[in-house]
């Protein structure tokens, strides 16, 4: 398994969903996974919790939420300490991205899926 563990916020059991995509990606590529979403479920292996369950060690956090919907993951995302943030299109969020800059974490206004298709994940 690569060392980038990534946690995937937005994961949705849909085929058709973004989120779902990267995770199978992601799997597809040798990373650690986890995921949160509205609903429990599996995608792959890769179990979908919801809430705020504690990981450790999360590499990347990449977001399929909208920014009106991030609030309320602000301190459970920032908590975490990821050394990065991908804002995936359509969640760009700059209020969002200060405050993990200022605590020193990196962020990328960028989409997993092509990072990773491109091999700059």
């Amino acid at each position: 398994m690569n060392q980038k563990k990534t946690l995937v916020i937005g994961a949705s059991e849909n085929p058709e969903r973004y989120s779902n995509m990267a995770i199978h990606l992601l799997l597809q590529n040798k990373y650690s996974v986890e995921a949160v979403g509205l609903k429990e479920g599996f995608v792959s292996n890769v179990h979908i919790q919801k809430g705020y369950p504690h990981f450790d060690n999360i590499h990347t956090v990449t977001l399929y939420v909208s920014p009106a919907n991030q609030k309320n993951y602000y301190s459970y995302v920032l908590g975490l300490n990821p050394k990065r943030i991908i804002f995936n299109p359509g969640t760009e969020n700059d209020e969002l991205k200060e405050m993990a800059e200022d605590k020193g974490i990196a962020t990328e206004n960028a989409c997993t899926l092509v990072l990773l298709r491109l091999n700059q994940y």
